[in-house]
């Protein structure tokens, strides 16, 4: 096992900062980025951060994570998260755990984002705390 930490975003992230900022902040996906990079140094770990608007990325990189023997594996799945049966299978079928973690709270927003596949194989689940969501799943993960 190695001390780095996948962290894996999926499609739209790549708009952080611009898309829909009264839900998702002002903060780029750089500025995540950033903010997970200099906790980590005092945590010792290394983000290797990924974005991708193709679900297969996403499978491909969760596969990866076990391959290089990551630590674990932080998760914004996008819209991934409410449709992707292929994302949810790849979570099962490796031992990294994983982290779901959202900008927003996906339960008080619309109903089909109620519904989430990669919490159901994911480790747990942060939710609703903006930028800091991803900070608060790098404190867990530096725990496994």
């Amino acid at each position: 096992m190695t001390d780095t930490i996948f962290v894996l975003n999926g499609p739209n992230l790549n708009l952080l900062g611009t898309r829909e900022p009264e839900i998702y902040g002002a903060d780029t996906l750089d500025d995540i980025a950033g903010q997970l990079e200099d906790r980590a140094q005092v945590l010792g770990l290394e983000i290797d951060m990924r974005q991708s608007n193709h679900e297969g990325h996403l499978v491909d990189w969760l596969h990866e994570a076990q391959a290089r023997g990551a630590k674990a594996v932080i998760l914004n799945a996008g819209a991934f998260t409410h449709t992707s049966i292929a994302v949810h299978d790849a979570i099962k079928g490796i031992r990294t755990p994983v982290i779901e973690v959202h900008l927003s709270n996906p339960h008080t927003r619309e109903e089909f984002r109620h519904t989430s596949f990669v919490g159901r194989a994911a480790k747990g689940t942060i939710a609703g705390f903006g930028a800091l969501s991803y900070t608060l799943a790098l404190e867990a993960a530096a725990r496994f």
